[in-house]
Formats: C-alpha cells, sequence, structure tokens
C-alpha cells in the first residue's frame, strides 16, 4: 500500500509540476504548485515525518499560495518579454534542464535500491528539526531569515512607490 501510495503521490507532483511549466496562465501555475506542495507533504507523511509534512501543506500550500496570488495581482501579466530577452531565456532553461537531467542519470546510475530503509530515530519530529536549526544550522538559518526580511522591506518600498505616482 505504502508503495503505491508513493507512486501516486509522485506522478501527481511531477504531473503538476510540467503542468506548471506547460501552461501560460499565472493564476493556473499557483494552484499547480500548492498540488505539488501538497503532494510533497504525502511524500513526507509517507516518510514517517508528521511534522514536516503538515508545514509543507500549512505553510507551502497555504501561505505561500496567498503571497504568489497578491504578486500576481500587482504585476502586469500583458506585457510579456521583449523578444531578444527571450531567447536568452530558452538557453538558459535549456542549460538548467541538461543539468538537471544529467544529475537524474548519474543519480539513476549509482546505488538506487528500491527497499527503504529505516528511517533515523526521531525523524522530522519538531524537537530534532529545532536542535539542529539553532545548533547545527544556525547561520544558514539565520541567512534565510534575514534575506525574508530584506524581502518584504523591498516589496513595501515598491508598493510605496508606486502608490507617490
Amino acid at each position: 500500500m505504502a508503495y503505491t501510495l508513493f507512486f501516486l503521490l509522485s506522478i501527481v507532483c511531477i504531473g503538476s509540476i510540467i503542468g506548471m511549466i506547460a501552461t501560460k496562465n499565472q493564476v493556473y501555475n499557483a494552484y499547480l504548485l500548492v498540488l505539488a506542495f501538497a503532494s510533497m507533504g504525502g511524500l513526507f507523511a509517507l516518510l514517517q515525518a508528521p511534522f514536516i509534512a503538515a508545514v509543507q501543506i500549512i505553510i507551502y500550500a497555504g501561505a505561500i499560495l496567498v503571497l504568489f496570488i497578491f504578486v500576481i495581482m500587482m504585476i502586469n501579466l500583458r506585457q510579456g518579454l521583449p523578444p531578444e530577452k527571450k531567447k536568452w531565456t530558452y538557453y538558459f532553461s535549456g542549460g538548467i534542464a541538461a543539468v538537471l537531467a544529467g544529475e537524474l542519470i548519474l543519480s539513476l546510475k549509482g546505488t538506487f535500491s528500491i527497499e527503504p530503509s529505516a528511517p533515523m530515530e526521531n525523524f522530522g519530529s519538531p524537537t530534532r528539526i529545532g536542535r539542529l536549526l539553532f545548533t547545527e544550522y544556525l547561520y544558514p538559518f539565520e541567512i534565510t531569515s534575514v534575506l525574508i526580511l530584506a524581502a518584504i522591506v523591498g516589496a513595501i518600498v515598491l508598493v510605496k512607490k508606486r502608490e507617490k505616482k
């Protein structure tokens, strides 16, 4: 049953991401992103990490969607990119796709086993995550919080400039 659920959630996640790439409507992209986040939350639940699964669904699928919809509503989506910039983005996207495809091939050639391994003790528990965040990963955690704060301040400054005009 776990294998069936794993493959079902994986197919939903990959399908929604491919749908995000294929569609041009940004609102549909946001909804497909929520579907991808929710299926990833299900995958975390299969890994016996209920806290991470709940955070994945509540924070990413809930709060991040609201932010994305807010940003989509604030920017002018009808304008599009000029043709000279579109060509550059196609080459850049193709390069990233080639690197990711190479990484996927190399990972599949390595030690790939279908047998599930036993999770570590307290894997995904809030106590273990908190201990790791505030000991081993303190600096990346703090740098991320400063970057998020800078993004919020930048968004407020942009909105204030737009209101003055």
